[in-house]
């Protein structure tokens, strides 16, 4: 037998790993990943010049600093989604058990740059690191399998220890406080869950869980406090980021005020990072915005269509995990900007400036890719004609 089915593919035996990964990833979904990089670059070539020029440094240094993070990213997402759906699981057991030590670090060593949560830690050469950002994709693999392993006959209680996991989980990111990470992380986890097969009441159970812990963190961090009653004010206060980056979505309109002419990005501290959407709207209008939202539907949407057929239960549990968190991040990104949802400090995947952010948005998107790619499922007629035989 020369050739083997890859989904619709065939594909012969002994065929070159590039020439076989070209054939079985899903190229649009690589398209579309380039497109939000250049979109991100085009973005941080407005937004950033400003804040470079308060801090005394090249015009460029950010843009600069992005293009290579973003190529580092690019890199690091091509490798990984090379891998096997193995090979996924074993980088994931891997950098959640480094990206969890990390986090148990950084009430000792970590820093807050002044914004009020500790999530960073500081590397020589002035650069840092936000391991909650590592953690995310690494989690979702991680629990993938434990879920996957609960389905076996005999296996462990998968489904359980992926609960442990994911309370401990948490727990660590609402005490940095970072609570937007760790809703992104419980929503990742209750979808995975759902895919494995759980019963609605238990989700129900977590939902109300949830209700509680936020009213708690309301009642014991000013920090949280601060975001919720901001968010439910009668109105905005103008010189809020909230209120600088709605108005600049109303100045924007359909198609912009033009390139170059924003005055958001003079505003806003994180007009290059949290709030790089305000940024869009107003230089470049509500099409570009549309083309943004387009793009990451596009990869959710795919990515789904292809885990639908998929046979393996890891790379269908831990796919759908990465898909739903990949979309729900660019969702809670852009709704913050409109006021849709409290502020969380969350960056929109490859198009908002940070180091930590694109390289995990690059190895959880690689992740994806990996575990979407057409693969060996067999024909159903013959996997009948076995169970008959």
């Amino acid at each position: 037998m020369t050739e083997m089915v890859f989904g619709t593919t065939p594909v012969r035996a002994g065929d070159p790993i590039l020439p076989r990964w070209w054939r079985t990833v899903d190229r649009w979904s690589l398209a579309c990943v380039l497109g939000l990089f250049s979109i991100g670059i085009l973005l941080g070539l407005a937004a950033s010049v400003p804040l470079a020029e308060k801090n005394n440094l090249p015009q460029f240094y950010y843009v600069t600093r992005q293009a290579v993070f973003g190529s580092a990213a690019l890199l690091v997402m091509l490798v990984i989604s090379t891998f096997s759906p193995r090979q996924v699981r074993r980088i994931g057991v891997l950098g959640f058990v480094v990206a969890m030590t990390a986090i148990f670090l950084l009430p000792l060593i970590g820093t807050d740059f002044g914004k009020g949560a500790v999530r960073w830690l500081r590397l020589p050469g002035g650069m840092s690191i936000q391991p909650s950002e590592f953690l995310k994709p690494c989690f979702i693999a991680i629990c993938g399998w434990f879920m996957a392993a609960s389905q076996e006959v005999g296996g462990p209680p998968g489904r359980s220890i992926s609960a442990l996991v994911a309370s401990v989980v948490v727990v660590m990111l609402a005490l940095q406080p970072d609570f937007g990470q760790a809703s992104l992380v419980l929503f990742s986890w209750c979808v995975m869950f759902f895919i494995a097969g759980a019963p609605l009441y238990i989700l129900l159970g977590v939902l109300a869980l949830a209700t509680v812990g936020g009213l708690f963190s309301y009642n014991a961090s000013e920090h949280f406090a601060r975001r919720i009653d901001g968010f439910l004010a009668a109105e905005i206060d103008p010189r809020t980021q909230i209120g600088y980056a709605t108005n600049a979505i109303q100045e924007g309109g359909f198609f912009g005020v033009g390139v170059g002419e924003g005055s958001v990005k003079w505003s806003l501290p994180d007009a290059h990072t949290d709030f790089i959407i305000a940024v869009a709207a107003e230089e470049y209008g509500l099409i570009l915005v549309l083309i943004i939202i387009s793009l990451y539907a596009t990869i959710v949407i795919r990515s789904l269509a292809r885990l639908r057929n998929e046979r393996d239960p890891f790379a269908r549990i831990a796919g759908t995990g990465l898909a739903c968190a990949f979309g729900v991040q660019a969702v809670i990104n852009m709704g913050v900007a409109v006021r849709l949802l409290p502020a969380k400090g969350m960056t929109l995947p490859f198009v908002s400036y940070g180091g930590s952010s694109v390289i995990a948005s690059g190895i959880a998107v690689g992740m994806l890719l990996a575990l979407t790619r057409s693969r060996p499922q067999g024909r159903m007629a013959d996997v009948l004609g076995r169970g008959r035989s």
